[in-house]
């Protein structure tokens, strides 16, 4: 019977694994979706910038 205790083990640690992970995803996310988006930067004028 020590298998049934040593599958019962190792299952119980994939699945905390598994939910580890998807909870380190969520909150990667939600600190992402938090920062604000670097495409929406101000367009710089053109106007008096001999380089442009």
């Amino acid at each position: 019977m020590w298998y049934f205790s040593w599958i019962l083990g190792v299952g119980l640690a994939c699945v905390f694994a598994i939910l580890n992970a998807m909870w380190f995803e969520m909150k990667e996310d939600r600190r992402l979706s938090a920062l604000p988006d670097p495409s929406n930067k101000p367009k710089r004028s053109s106007l008096g910038d001999p380089a442009a």
